[in-house]
């Protein structure tokens, strides 16, 4: 006989140290089962302008233990090559995370109700030397992966997603990967370095950290240094989606088919700021005119849904850049929408 499933939502306080509560929601999917959900701190218990600035409003953990999501703060611009101040990126994107709420009414993801999700700080990382950061990222990611927890990651300017890229193999084998840029980021050597902002897929390629056939990179545009520039990735099997081929149109369709190339394999989620047009997101190191409009983005994340996400990042947001706000909250959103297309979220009928 099949059993009648029935979902409610309590939501209780649990105390902290601190004296605040802890916003826990209990989900019971039948009368056997039921699961304590974190849940972000409602304005009626905090304003949006008070409390800890975690993401989202999230209870804030030590570790990855228990969790099937964490967001995760890599606060490093030491592989810029023009503008700085992404080390600055998850303060901020945290800070203006505060304005998101739980529940995606344009897509019904419910992420809180079925997920279990945390904010776990930022990695310590070396803010003197970027080979012993590029270390220290990859074991601490490697660590969360290791514990079936999903990263979402708040950079931090690329050159993060190579050690990221490095720690999710460890668990997950080569992925394929959905990347957003105004740039490839395929460069062997930018002032004879190896490890910069601008190389971490070539040095993800020669590590084999990818799965070359199932890599799409879509927005890319600017002004070049030769002809040959899109070669290399090119050769390696990416697909490469021009800034101008998406403009004045939905990228839906586009969508469609990256969801038949990444097929039921491992993905991962690299999304840079400056994919998206500098009037829409200003506040970063190397902008390009004539990118993606956020709403493009949106369809590009969301178009994510039903690929096997194993986890993400959203980079090279400067705050410096931008006094109002508006490119980190950008990135907040788009870190919620990489949240709402992971694996096992609910969405509403």
């Amino acid at each position: 006989m099949q059993r009648n499933l029935v979902r409610c939502f309590v939501r209780s306080k649990a105390p902290l140290l601190n004296g605040s509560v802890k916003q826990v929601r209990h989900i019971a999917f039948s009368t056997r089962l039921r699961k304590d959900f974190n849940f972000p701190t409602p304005p009626d218990d905090m304003p949006r302008s008070g409390g800890i600035s975690s993401m989202m409003r999230l209870p804030i953990q030590r570790n990855a233990q228990g969790l099937d999501v964490c967001f995760v703060g890599i606060p490093m611009d030491s592989g810029a090559s023009n503008r700085s101040g992404t080390r600055l990126g998850p303060r901020q994107i945290r800070a203006e995370s505060c304005l998101l709420r739980p529940y995606n009414t344009a897509t019904g993801a419910a992420p809180f109700e079925s997920l279990m999700v945390a904010d776990i700080g930022d990695i310590p990382i070396n803010t003197y030397s970027l080979a012993k950061t590029v270390d220290i990222i990859h074991k601490h990611i490697g660590a969360i992966a290791e514990l079936g927890c999903k990263p979402l990651v708040l950079g931090g300017d690329h050159t993060i997603t190579y050690p990221i890229l490095q720690g999710i193999k460890d668990k997950h084998g080569p992925v394929g990967l959905v990347h957003v840029d105004a740039h490839s980021d395929t460069n062997d050597l930018m002032f004879g370095e190896r490890v910069t902002h601008g190389t971490p897929f070539r040095r993800a390629v020669e590590e084999g950290l990818l799965d070359c056939k199932r890599v799409v990179q879509i927005g890319l545009r600017g002004p070049g240094y030769t002809e040959n520039d899109y070669d290399w990735p090119e050769k390696q099997g990416f697909k490469l989606v021009m800034a101008h081929e998406c403009w004045h149109k939905s990228l839906e369709p586009l969508m469609a088919e990256v969801r038949q190339q990444m097929g039921n394999g491992p993905v991962y989620i690299s999304f840079d700021i400056d994919g998206l047009d500098p009037a829409f997101a200003p506040g970063t190191g190397t902008p390009e005119i004539g990118g993606l409009t956020v709403m493009q983005g949106l369809e590009i994340v969301r178009g994510c849904r039903g690929m096997n996400i194993v986890g993400g990042d959203l980079v090279e947001v400067s705050p410096p850049y931008d006094t109002t706000g508006t490119t980190a909250l950008t990135g907040a959103n788009l870190l919620f929408e990489m949240l709402c297309v992971l694996p096992g979220v609910h969405y509403s009928s």
